[in-house]
């Protein structure tokens, strides 16, 4: 039957000038909350990470209009859904989809071990990483142990403000790594240490599967079938540069089995089977409150100039900019990992919390308009007087830290198990 047009919740789209109301009034944030199933449809298995100890993690929550608190299991963490957001926006700058600042370091190539330049060369590939990458944004280490125009990254003239930059005083860090102001950062590798300033996350996600049904005495077994059904009887000699022949004496030390070079079908069991729910939720809450705490004072005649009409626009486009990682990272649904496809049951829809017990203002925000929100709200505040970095930064790392990561990776190669047999 079809619902009555009283019980039909009102939405509209979400416009720039009510995105900018929303940061400049009481409101206290955006709040975007929906279900999901598994992929395969209600019943079906979801495999939650695993922890310390290969464990999931479970716990008991108080479930509205339920009695008894409900055994639930984390699906995926505050910390991951930040990086599938973090991730998504790296996809959008890398297809030109958006235009953000972004720090790169260039890792550059690699190959023989010395060349006769005298360069570093590694191993591996590690090519670019971004500040959209790395776990702690701009005060990641790799980023201080990185040059730019050959000097210090913090020492550098293109970072020079950042080392005074406060939730007060926010405009170096909107100008370099505004994700950072979105998703969090510590900056303990600048020069104050362990004293530098932090900045709080205002988007905060997560998915929890409700009514999880936990299985201790299950466990997931199973066998790689090797179409040759090589025996696992057969004697292997391994030898130095990787190759093997089958050994003439199995007596002889050090020989393996078929499954040491990846021939043979290889049972496995594993003891984190999975588990059923009644369905997951994911939680979205982008803090309003969190965001009018930072200030962007820009520089005039050599006179820092504070200005609340400046810092609402700094503030609007940080708010379309998490909305629009939130809907490029989760609106299809989510793959979080292997046999943990979540389809959601509708589309995403946000909550304005305006008023202190009032019913909240509601949105709908698909892709194409997150993005062209974010580029409206991009243009308003450079309008205003606060624009910030187009081009990405790119530096390039010490000859220190090529050592580390070349090191690093001779020592991975000794340490493999291949190494020594």
């Amino acid at each position: 039957m079809a619902a009555s047009p009283a019980t039909i919740p009102a939405f509209s789209v979400l416009t720039l000038a009510e995105l900018q109301r929303s940061v400049t009034t009481a409101a206290a944030a955006y709040r975007c909350r929906r279900r999901l199933q598994p992929g395969g449809g209600e019943g079906d298995k979801v495999f939650p990470p695993t922890f310390a100890g290969a464990g999931y993690a479970i716990e008991h929550r108080r479930v509205p209009g339920r009695t008894d608190p409900v055994t639930c299991v984390l699906l995926d963490s505050v910390q991951s859904q930040a990086n599938r957001m973090e991730a998504a926006l790296q996809e959008a700058v890398d297809g030109k989809e958006i235009s953000i600042p972004v720090v790169a370091v260039d890792f550059g190539p690699y190959g023989p071990a010395s060349r006769d330049d005298g360069s570093i060369q590694l191993l591996d590939s590690v090519g670019k990483i971004t500040s959209l990458q790395l776990p702690h944004r701009l005060a990641d280490a790799i980023l201080r142990d990185s040059e730019y125009n050959g000097v210090a990254f913090r020492q550098s003239e293109a970072s020079r403000d950042l080392n005074s930059a406060t939730p007060l005083n926010a405009t170096a860090l909107y100008q370099l790594c505004p994700t950072a102001l979105i998703f969090g950062m510590w900056d303990s590798t600048g020069p104050k240490g362990g004293l530098g300033a932090k900045f709080e996350r205002a988007v905060v996600s997560e998915v929890v599967g409700f009514d999880a049904a936990i299985s201790n005495d299950h466990k997931n077994l199973g066998v790689r079938r090797d179409p040759l059904e090589a025996s696992s009887s057969v004697p292997i000699a391994k030898n130095p540069d990787g190759t093997w022949t089958v050994a003439e004496d199995p007596k002889k030390k050090g020989l393996v089995k078929p499954s040491n070079i990846n021939h043979g079908s290889v049972p496995f069991s594993n003891a984190n089977s999975g588990t059923t729910i009644g369905y997951a939720e994911q939680l979205t809450t982008l803090s309003l409150v969190t965001l009018r705490r930072l200030r962007f004072p820009i520089v005039k005649n050599g006179t820092p100039i504070l200005d609340g009409a400046i810092d609402a626009a700094g503030r609007a486009v940080l708010t379309a900019l998490a909305l629009y990682a939130a809907t490029r990272a989760f609106e299809p649904g989510m793959g979080l990992r292997s046999r943990c496809l979540l389809w959601p049951d509708t589309a995403m829809q946000w909550d304005l919390l305006a008023q202190p017990g009032g019913e909240p203002k509601r949105y709908t925000l698909t892709l194409d308009q997150a993005k062209a929100l974010l580029e409206s709200a991009i243009k308003a505040a450079k309008d205003a007087g606060l624009s910030w970095m187009t081009d990405e930064l790119v530096l390039t790392p010490s000859k220190e830290l090529l050592k580390l990561v070349r090191l690093s990776q001779e020592q991975k190669v000794k340490d493999s198990p291949e190494a020594g047999e």
